[in-house]
């Protein structure tokens, strides 16, 4: 395909190359979100007592949303396209904690006298990170549906970490960036395409595209080229568009707190394993502790339902006790509602010496779509994860964490190799990245990739992440069996 053929391509298809649309869009998800919030403290208050406070008087505090909007720019919550979620969930709550603080604080110096109206605000500030993230992951579902939603981005390199990258664009829209070209020299795709996006094979043709098509970000995933060559590259091709970005080669390093160190001249990555320090270890503890508590004891009387309804539809104890690896190798009994027959192992048995095909998912995976050992109530318990609560135990005996690597049998040491140990530094999680991710529809490679981002990335804002969109995996139960 020629630069001429491509505009025709392009102009057919792509309309916006900014990101001026993704911006109002978030702007109008979060303003939406703040007046959501209020409303919520209002409600909640008016709920209570309904003559301390009018429900409907929370319209009137609109003029205080510049403020939230004015905070959220200074904490780079603008444009937000790309922005490693728990980073967002982290400035979202201290945006909040500053504008809802202000807030709670004039009114006092005013009023000399906490009111139901500065207890409505406090309620608000409670829920606003919540209601921030949900207006902000919906208004980004509605706008990748749209041709403005997507942002078009140029590929420099066609090598498997180029592919990969694109890949990962193309799956999830509301990453915000559309590859539309590759621009590669030496593209090893064997035809002029990679997913339906064009390959010029003309790495200077940057310039070019910048002043017919108006695009403005190029994406660099080419590890393959020597330091001469890419320093051409981005001198006189890339340095063309308005924003750029560079993907390494090192993709074991997945570390979103590296920071730039400057050694007289050359320049090196720096990163803390935040997991390794023990105040963080004391953090995700005091956040284990009090979330199983306080948790536990509201959602106590729906787990005795539970429980009762375990043991009425299926023969045999409540609770199943199933030996794990956990930290540093050690082995424990992670606690679940059981949701199998009593002779589950003799049926296990049975289907994997007369069934090949069975026994290929099983050693893959260690899982069966469809398995008959499950009863009709532990199908249901499995589909909404509801089966594993009873890990509470194991998080109040330290034996696991809220969020953490999943859980494994003996069998599956060997598929994680020479990742098991550093892994399984860490105690186990009941969630994890791979399981808000996809759950049981992912493999062994994408959960090492998962759980080694998680490591290296990892504060009690990813923790609070995690459970957050837990939460919707559950209510969605997309991956489950």
């Amino acid at each position: 395909m020629t630069l001429d053929e491509f505009e025709v391509w392009y102009k057919k298809r792509f309309r916006a190359t900014t990101s001026a649309y993704n911006i109002a869009a978030v702007i109008i998800a979060d303003l939406v979100g703040v007046m959501l919030s209020f409303g919520t403290g209002f409600f909640l208050v008016n709920l209570y007592d309904m003559g301390a406070i009018s429900f409907r008087s929370f319209i009137t505090y609109w003029p205080y949303l510049p403020v939230f909007i004015i905070v959220f720019q200074l904490l780079s919550l603008y444009p937000g396209i790309a922005l490693a979620p728990a980073e967002e969930m982290r400035h979202f709550a201290i945006g909040c904690a500053i504008s809802f603080g202000g807030i709670i604080f004039s009114r006092y110096i005013e009023d000399k006298e906490f009111d139901a109206i500065t207890a409505a605000f406090f309620i608000s500030f409670i829920f606003s990170t919540f209601i921030l993230l949900v207006c902000r992951s919906i208004m980004r579902g509605l706008l990748s549906a749209t041709k403005l939603g997507g942002i078009p981005a140029v590929i420099y390199g066609s090598g498997g970490l180029a592919r990969m990258l694109i890949d990962k664009l193309l799956k999830d829209r509301t990453l915000s960036y559309v590859p539309v070209v590759i621009l590669d020299d030496h593209a090893v795709i064997d035809n002029d395409e990679y997913r339906g996006i064009p390959v010029l094979h003309d790495t200077s043709l940057g310039p070019a595209l910048v002043k017919r098509l108006g695009l403005k970000m190029a994406m660099v995933a080419a590890p393959e080229l020597s330091e001469q060559a890419l320093s051409a590259l981005l001198i006189h091709s890339v340095s063309a568009f308005r924003y750029n970005v560079l993907l390494p080669s090192f993709l074991n390093v997945t570390n979103i707190w590296m920071n730039i160190r400057d050694f007289n001249g050359m320049l090196g990555f720096a990163s803390t394993n935040h997991l390794q320090l023990w105040w963080n270890r004391m953090y995700k503890r005091a956040l284990d502790l009090f979330a199983v508590i306080v948790g536990g004891l509201i959602i106590l009387p729906f787990l005795l339902v539970i429980a009762l309804l375990v043991r009425i539809t299926s023969p045999g104890p409540v609770l199943y006790g199933h030996s794990r690896i956990g930290q540093n190798g050690n082995v424990f009994k992670a606690f679940k509602f059981r949701t199998m027959a009593k002779n589950a192992e003799e049926i296990l048995k049975q289907l994997l010496d007369s069934d090949p095909l069975i026994r290929k998912e099983w050693d893959e995976n260690h899982k069966i779509k469809n398995d008959p050992r499950i009863t009709t109530f532990g199908k249901f318990l499995r589909k909404t994860s509801l089966d594993e609560f009873p890990q509470l135990i194991n998080v109040l005996k330290g034996e696991m964490s809220l969020v953490g690597p999943r859980p494994i049998v003996d069998d599956e040491i060997k598929k994680y190799g020479d990742n098991f140990k550093r892994i399984f530094s860490v105690k186990p999680g009941i969630s994890g990245l791979w399981q808000v991710s996809g759950r049981s529809d992912t493999d062994y490679f994408d959960r090492v990739s998962f759980d080694t981002y998680y490591l290296q990335s990892w504060s009690i804002w990813l923790d609070l992440w995690v459970l957050y969109k837990t939460i919707g995996v559950v209510f969605g139960r997309k991956g489950a069996y």
